[in-house]
């Protein structure tokens, strides 16, 4: 079989500015090292009980009859894991999650990826660039236009430091939240000098130590993707096991290798995260070998499935790290932010 694949509102609660770390600045370019420190192995994640959805239909042309239902098997199932050391970065590492399509996991993987990697004592700042505001809705934070947003950090004075909040339930974790004001600030940064590198500007002066920075982009390649790849050192792309999901990659990484050339020697691709990976159907264990023939050991060796828990998670307010972390939804995220944190 072959598939002609080519390459080339909860209610919110009230929301603290306070409890940045350290004081090492932070930047994809001219980071400080953070400062050594112990990172606290013992993480204690609340569970919320939830009822499962109808699992939505599958083709049954696809479907390999030997293959479990999703979640069905093991809902309150306990983590697989065991504890193990997570490895504290050299130096803060600024990611971009970037994909051009839209659907294929962008916010889920930035929220889950964050969540688990501050669970296990790692500090993490995100970034929601993405003018839907998903991000900020995963973390139970109010997005509206009144609230000091990214925005007012691409387009006025703003220092990303005044509108950096904590996330709630979730320690070592903060967000700079996004309204939809951020969907008009592809139109104003045109006449701006320098419009490229303001985002760049604003993270080098952060003056608080965090691990990781992760920004999470809109699914486009415009102005706002734009200044994440160049305020960044590594491209986070994931990919859905689907078939559409690999079309315009191609270009995605012509426009990567643009910026790197141009404007962000720096940048690369770090990582590839395979994700909503459906076990019953052939297409997506065909989808996921062809790109780990492409793309080798970029591609992350934890998959994310498909998974009830994580769709219901950003209802509830919470990511699936906090929503139920004995699923196999948050247990992959939680594999896979491993993998990440030991590639650093």
């Amino acid at each position: 079989m072959t598939t002609g694949l080519g390459w080339p509102e909860v209610a919110k609660p009230a929301v603290t500015r306070v409890g940045w770390p350290g004081t090492t600045e932070v930047g994809g370019h001219g980071s400080q090292p953070a400062p050594e420190r112990s990172v606290s192995r013992e993480t204690s994640v609340p569970a919320t009980a939830a009822i499962a959805a109808a699992l939505s239909e599958v083709s049954r042309e696809t479907i390999s009859e030997s293959e479990p239902a999703l979640d069905a098997e093991e809902p309150t199932a306990a983590p697989a894991s065991a504890p193990r050391d997570w490895p504290l970065p050299r130096r803060t590492r600024v990611l971009t999650v970037a994909n051009q399509k839209g659907g294929v996991g962008k916010t889920t993987s930035t929220v889950n990826l964050a969540a688990a990697l501050a669970l296990h004592g790692l500090r993490v700042l995100v970034i929601d660039l993405d003018p839907q505001g998903n991000a900020s809705t995963a973390f139970n934070l109010d997005h509206q236009a009144s609230v000091p947003s990214v925005y007012d950090v691409l387009i006025g004075d703003r220092a990303l430091n005044d509108i950096v909040v904590a996330v709630p339930d979730i320690s070592n974790l903060w967000c700079a939240p996004a309204t939809i004001d951020l969907a008009g600030a592809e139109i104003e940064l045109v006449s701006m000098v320098a419009r490229e590198s303001r985002l760049r500007r604003a993270l080098a002066t952060v003056s608080h130590s965090v691990d990781y920075v992760l920004i999470d982009c809109p699914p486009s390649l415009g102005l706002l993707t734009l200044n994440a790849m160049v305020a960044a050192s590594e491209v986070l792309i994931p990919i859905q096991c689907e078939f559409y999901a690999l079309e315009g990659l191609s270009q995605l990484l012509a426009n990567i290798t643009l910026v790197k050339d141009h404007l962000n020697p720096e940048l690369r691709v770090s990582t590839i995260l395979l994700t909503m990976y459906d076990a019953r159907t052939r297409l997506a264990d065909q989808v996921a070998a062809e790109v780990r023939d492409h793309f080798g050991e970029l591609v992350l060796g934890s998959v994310i499935p498909r998974s009830v828990r994580i769709s219901e998670a950003p209802g509830f307010g919470q990511t699936v790290m906090t929503f139920d972390p004995a699923s196999r939804g948050a247990r992959a995220y939680e594999a896979a932010a491993y993998d990440l944190a030991q590639r650093g």
